[in-house]
């Protein structure tokens, strides 16, 4: 069959371009329509960067021009961002770290989403990939690392690195690690103002010998405070992982956090947002899934902030049980657990690698090795 153009042009005036009020045709979104026979090939330019708003954009493509034009048209989409140039805002940069290519902070508005669970088994997957990570506990008040870790015993010893003296980061599973947990007893409170917690922070961060690492991953405490506004300033953060659960106490203050990374004096890009305690499955059931907290509210929150969703992890005893004793349940060989984790740490891969080719870099970073990524598009 043989389609024509105009009828082309007239279905794309149906879609909205991402980010504005007008249609693609009238925008000027649509650069150019090449027929084939049964073949169209479509360029478009859209401003939005985020593959949120590109993939948005070729389905609502392909839906209606099968559905107003040929049903069994062949189309091709070809998508450029050009993002128009912002005006210079107030944005806080912090002081690069030699040999750390990306700093990922992951945090949650709510405490007990299972925030240091995700970090953890985030962090050992992505060491499973081959990526050389380091972990900094940056939960001042309620460091858990160290027992999620089984190192609570261990203590950072001191290096000499270019004459100065240096702390050198535990090391278990592959992650290196440093927390307030290693200088303090177990049943002694860190009782801290800001300031002095601020300055602990500084420490782990610059006087340790963290080495090259692929990623440093910042396990921040819950809310919006000034733990997170001290991070911020110490270091350049490459991107933000929200985790939530599904209900909507916790949604709530999911959607505060997204917004503290996103004010403009802060100005971190949101990697996406994490769906906890997504579902529960019995060990004797193992097909069934129980909505729990409510089924689905992250994803819907991440639809409804534009932000990528990237994955749910589901409530199993088993996540909880292997936390306790040290031994992260990523580390869980063949099962749905490892499965779950892995696939969330693709899409962080992922998302990071995206934001560091479309989106002006706080430093200079990128990453150099894709190794066990296999969802990464090259």
């Amino acid at each position: 069959m043989k389609i024509d153009k105009k009828e082309v042009l007239k279905a794309l005036e149906k879609i909205t371009v991402p980010g504005e009020g007008q249609n693609m045709v009238e925008s000027g979104a649509v650069k150019n329509i090449q027929i084939f026979g049964d073949e169209v090939e479509v360029d478009i330019t859209i401003t939005n960067p985020s593959l949120q708003a590109r993939k948005k954009t070729e389905v609502e493509i392909l839906k209606i021009i099968h559905k107003e034009v040929y049903e069994k048209a062949k189309i091709k989409v070809n998508i450029k961002v050009d993002a128009p140039a912002k005006p210079k805002v107030n944005e806080i940069k912090g002081k690069p770290l030699p040999g750390i290519q990306n700093i990922v902070a992951v945090a949650s508005g709510k405490g007990g989403v299972g925030k240091s669970t995700v970090t953890a088994n985030l962090a050992v997957t992505l060491a499973k990939m081959g990526f050389k990570v380091g972990l900094l506990d940056a939960d001042i008040y309620g460091p858990s690392m160290p027992i999620m870790f089984d190192v609570a015993q261990e203590k950072p010893l001191a290096v000499t690195i270019d004459g100065k003296s240096k702390m050198k980061p535990v090391e278990s599973y592959g992650v290196k690690m440093l927390s307030i947990g290693f200088f303090t007893q177990p049943n002694q409170a860190v009782i801290w103002r800001g300031p002095m917690a601020a300055k602990a922070l500084n420490q782990m961060i610059f006087d340790a010998h963290w080495g090259e690492l692929d990623f440093l991953l910042l396990d921040l405490p819950p809310g919006t405070g000034d733990i997170h506004l001290s991070i911020m300033q110490a270091m350049p953060v490459t991107g933000a992982v929200v985790v939530s659960t599904p209900q909507e106490v916790a949604l709530a203050d999911a959607r505060k956090g997204v917004a503290m990374f996103q004010q403009e004096s802060i100005n971190v890009p949101v990697l996406g947002i994490v769906e906890n305690m997504a579902y529960f499955t019995p060990e004797e059931l193992p097909d069934n899934k129980y909505y729990i907290f409510g089924k689905e509210g992250a994803k819907h929150l991440s639809e409804d902030l534009k932000v990528p969703f990237l994955g749910e992890i589901p409530l199993v005893q088993s996540i909880r049980e292997a936390g306790d004793i040290g031994r992260p349940a990523a580390l869980q060989t063949a099962t749905p657990i490892e499965e779950a984790f892995e696939e969330l740490t693709k899409n962080v891969v992922q998302q990071t690698v995206f934001r560091n080719t479309n989106i002006p870099p706080t430093e200079a970073i990128k990453i150099t090795t894709m190794a066990g990524c296999s969802a990464v598009k090259k």
